[in-house]
């Protein structure tokens, strides 16, 4: 939900304090809210809780709420964060093989991935159900709450091929600041000082 210019927010309960789900043991919460994963991300922006009440959230920072943080409204009462059911693919590997296969294409295209002991689950992508298909992968349309596992960030990977210049040896690829590299990309393509074979 965005934020409208109509809306008084003065009027509203504000949660002001992110409490990571770690630390959040045995709080009870008085209501729940149901978020999608690209909804996560959150600095200041009302929302809807499950039981109809609106709240202006309002972090100091840009947070990323995962399941089961608590968001603290100033008057002391909490709202635990859930993730919401949404569109996604089930992925069902054959096999370990297979696995290693998925894993694979899925990590060349830093596709965000939920991970269980029975099937991988993925954003909707049309190019990956193609690709899927032709690999003769069991996939699934399915609705479910999506928590991806947790990745390096592109500013790390990035970081890395900056840096890698500068430890006393050479890595074959070396490249200037602001250069292209031996593939023709630019700095700031997460690709950049490298290739998928």
């Amino acid at each position: 939900m965005k934020l409208s210019l109509n809306t008084d927010f003065t009027q509203l309960p504000r949660a002001g304090t992110h409490v990571a789900a770690a630390s959040a043991t045995n709080t009870e919460a008085f209501d729940r809210l149901l978020l999608e994963h690209d909804e996560r991300s959150v600095r200041r922006r009302v929302v809807s809780l499950h039981g109809g009440s609106k709240i202006l959230v309002d972090l100091p920072d840009t947070t990323e709420l995962r399941p089961d943080d608590i968001l603290v409204l100033d008057d002391g009462r909490a709202v635990k964060v859930e993730a919401a059911a949404q569109d996604l693919l089930a992925i069902r590997p054959q096999g370990a093989q297979q696995l290693g296969e998925l894993c694979w294409h899925l990590g060349s295209r830093h596709a965000l991935v939920a991970v269980s002991s029975d099937q991988l689950l993925v954003l909707p992508d049309t190019a990956l159900e193609v690709l899927l298909d032709g690999l003769g992968v069991t996939v699934e349309a399915v609705r479910a709450p999506f928590q991806p596992v947790a990745g390096v960030a592109h500013s790390a990977h990035a970081h890395h091929h900056h840096d890698h210049a500068h430890h006393g040896h050479d890595h074959g690829h070396a490249h200037g600041h602001g250069e292209l590299d031996a593939f023709g990309r630019k700095p700031g393509d997460p690709h950049y000082g490298h290739s998928h074979p």
